[in-house]
């Protein structure tokens, strides 16, 4: 399998509606797929940079003069792009969650089919691992993680197991942790628990929710007039971020009306939400759960 099967590859790109001299963000490079599609649209005079903070995307540099990647996490996408000498852009391009790549490499911890030290670190160099989240988190902390990112009603009965378990031993590996909440897992339901299980916590040890919110609090501001915001999410958790933001520019309540009951928002939707077809979903199974959403500046 490659690095990573780009999901929505031409949609996503379309979905930037790309000015041959314009410039462009893609903050999630990964295998540099969604890249290399924006690279063959733009012209002489155009500029793609790329974000990714896995230093295993570095081996995955473009060998093109328009092309700049940048090792770092798209939180910071103002303050680097600024760095670059870059304070408005034409489009931003972001494939949110883990790369087939990242998935596929046991040593990472991300995938529940390997045995492997609990880590699950999108950059290496992070302080907190998913070991930290599992053998040191309060009860209650670990409750709340399971609950909100792995959205698992039982989540304080499996939080609960956890403590009790690791009073004994340190859950080192995430057979271990399966081995641990064994009871929780029906044989017809198994993966699906704990695919649950190890998302939720993959995104605290990644603060993905809190780092989609930074990110996206930026565009409006970055993006230059009808500049494009193209964005494919996995889960409800980041859809519901992503969806709210472009409706409302918040993301929880509602924003100020006028006296007419009217209220102006930063970005405004360009197409209804666009699925994969069933042929890409055949060819690539991970693709099953993307949503694509497209926006421009107001």
């Amino acid at each position: 399998m490659s690095y990573h099967d780009p999901v929505l590859l031409f949609e996503s790109v379309d979905g930037l509606a790309i000015k041959p001299n314009g410039i462009y963000v893609d903050v999630t490079f990964g295998g540099g797929g969604h890249s290399t599609e924006i690279l063959k649209r733009l012209g002489g005079e155009g500029r793609l940079y790329a974000f990714d903070q896995d230093a295993d995307a570095l081996n995955n540099v473009i060998e093109d003069d328009r092309f700049t990647l940048i090792n770092e996490n798209f939180r910071f996408i103002s303050r680097f792009l600024r760095l670059h000498g870059v304070k408005k852009v034409d489009g931003v391009l972001a494939d949110l969650g883990v790369s087939s790549h990242q998935f596929d490499s046991a040593e990472r911890g991300f995938s529940t089919r390997f045995d492997a030290e609990l880590d699950m670190r999108m950059n290496a160099d992070d302080a907190v691992t998913a070991f930290e989240v599992v053998n040191q988190y309060a009860e209650e902390d670990l409750a709340n993680v399971l609950f909100q990112y792995g959205e698992l009603r039982n989540s304080r009965a499996l939080a609960k197991e956890i403590v009790l378990q690791r009073a004994d031993a340190e859950i080192k590996t995430s057979f271990e942790l399966k081995t641990v909440l064994r009871r929780f897992l029906p044989r017809p339901k198994e993966h699906k628990i704990l695919a649950q299980i190890f998302q939720a916590i993959r995104i605290e040890v990644n603060q993905e929710m809190q780092v989609l919110k930074e990110f996206l609090m930026q565009i409006p501001e970055l993006l230059d007039e009808d500049g494009r915001l193209s964005v494919i999410s996995y889960h409800s958790l980041e859809d519901r971020l992503v969806k709210r933001f472009i409706q409302y520019g918040l993301f929880e309540g509602m924003p100020e009306k006028d006296f007419y009951g009217n209220f102006e928002v930063p970005l405004k939707k360009v197409s209804k939400l666009i699925l994969p077809s069933a042929e890409e979903i055949k060819k690539n199974n991970r693709a099953r759960s993307a949503k694509l959403r497209i926006a421009k500046k107001n």
